[in-house]
């Protein structure tokens, strides 16, 4: 045995003396570029090709089967959502009417249209929120509220059967014909402003999470929210802010985007990256002294490789303490999950009002354009605290959906 154990020892230290002689013997532009071909032509597109969000991935081999693959999983999850709702000891009536005679700290207003019931959005939303509430306890001091926006609410069987387990209101009666006039764009902005003003009303919360009915929370929503509206919102450059908002869709997370702040972002990494990696190297070849050509190529190299691999796996490291977690100025989409506090609330109900949507200015486009002309900010929040499952949307057709 310990001839094997000192042969294999030979084998190694063999192997780091040609290592250190290649090093020596061969330039440091044949070194760089052979780096950079082995790590963007073979061990990259090797490791991510079936990462979503990354520029490796391949679109013609995996986009399909994941398509498919998450469709299934997510007709799974409500089918478990159903189960635990129907194996759930129904409350009685004064109980759920008497969640009202509290201030909930954070009022969850669910806004729910029914849709592709084998899927059961809304009650995967609810069966979430409802465990991690009680999971977290009177700390929480939430309360879920549910806001059924169906034209014909008594056709909404998921809305009816939560309506047993959380306060419920709808916007419409059976015998209620909508005006046909209004479009789908502006009804949505309009049910969304009814949402958010019966949220005020019914519970006078400190804030309102307007949820819709395929956002999913994360695990660790609520810790983070307590953190960001304890610690981070309570400081004055960030007070009074329109609103915070807990998603941005993953592909439009890259750093080369419209968002400027990302360009910061990016160059910061590569300048803590490029001496970090140039110091490794120069380590690792038996140079004593660190060169600026070096440095700015272990630079460019990194933000490549972090453009390429994807900005929203690195965001994903932030999930390890809500301390990691960051706000950024807002961008227009979307709205799966917006919180706003009380007074927020109510200059957001007064400024909708003057507002018509309409195909191509949407809810989500409207609420951003009205932070500049109305001298008014608002954040976002990363990484998303919330993941939208609902690949079949309310407003538009869509048979065969994708998850790109």
């Amino acid at each position: 045995m310990n001839g094997g154990i000192s042969t294999g020892g030979h084998k190694t230290m063999r192997g780091l003396r040609l290592c250190r002689k290649w090093c020596r013997f061969s330039s440091p532009i044949t070194q760089l570029l052979t780096l950079t071909v082995v790590t963007f032509g073979v061990l990259a597109p090797l490791i991510c090709h079936r990462l979503l969000y990354s520029y490796f991935y391949l679109r013609r081999w995996h986009l399909n089967p994941m398509s498919e693959e998450f469709l299934k999983q997510n007709q799974e999850d409500g089918q478990a959502a159903l189960r635990y709702f129907k194996d759930l000891q129904t409350p009685n009536s004064s109980e759920i009417s008497g969640g009202k005679a509290f201030r909930p700290w954070l009022l969850i207003t669910i806004i729910t249209v029914q849709r592709h019931n084998e899927f059961h959005y809304v009650l995967q939303v609810a069966s979430r929120f409802h465990r991690l509430l009680q999971r977290c306890g009177p700390d929480c001091q939430s309360q879920i509220f549910l806001c059924n926006v169906e034209q014909n609410p008594g056709s909404h069987q998921d809305a009816r059967l939560l309506g047993t387990f959380f306060a419920m209101i709808n916007r419409y009666k059976d015998w209620e014909n909508p005006d046909a006039s209004v479009n789908q764009f502006e009804k949505e902005k309009q049910d969304y402003a009814f949402c958010l003003e019966q949220s005020l009303l019914a519970y006078s919360p400190e804030y309102v999470l307007l949820v819709e009915d395929d956002a999913v929370p994360e695990e660790e929503i609520f810790p983070v929210l307590q953190h960001l509206l304890l610690e981070r919102l309570s400081k004055p450059h960030l007070r009074d802010a329109l609103y915070l908002k807990l998603y941005h869709p993953e592909r439009l997370q890259r750093y080369i985007n419209p968002e400027p702040m990302r360009i910061l972002e990016w160059l910061g990494l590569g300048m803590f990256l490029g001496p970090l990696l140039s110091f490794v190297y120069s380590r690792a070849s038996g140079r004593t002294s660190l060169t600026w050509p070096i440095v700015l190529f272990f630079a460019l190299y990194s933000m490549a490789l972090a453009e390429l691999v994807g900005r929203h796996y690195l965001l994903e490291l932030r999930r390890l303490a809500p301390v990691l977690y960051n706000l950024v100025p807002v961008t227009e989409c979307c709205t799966p999950a917006m919180l706003f506090s009380t007074p927020s609330a109510r200059r957001v109900l007064g400024y909708l009002q003057g507002l018509h949507c309409r195909r191509g200015f949407a809810k989500d486009i409207a609420l951003y354009s009205l932070l500049r002309p109305k001298g008014e900010r608002a954040y976002m929040v990363e990484p998303n605290l919330v993941r939208h499952v609902g690949m079949f949307s309310s407003l538009r057709s869509n048979d065969s959906p994708k998850l790109l």
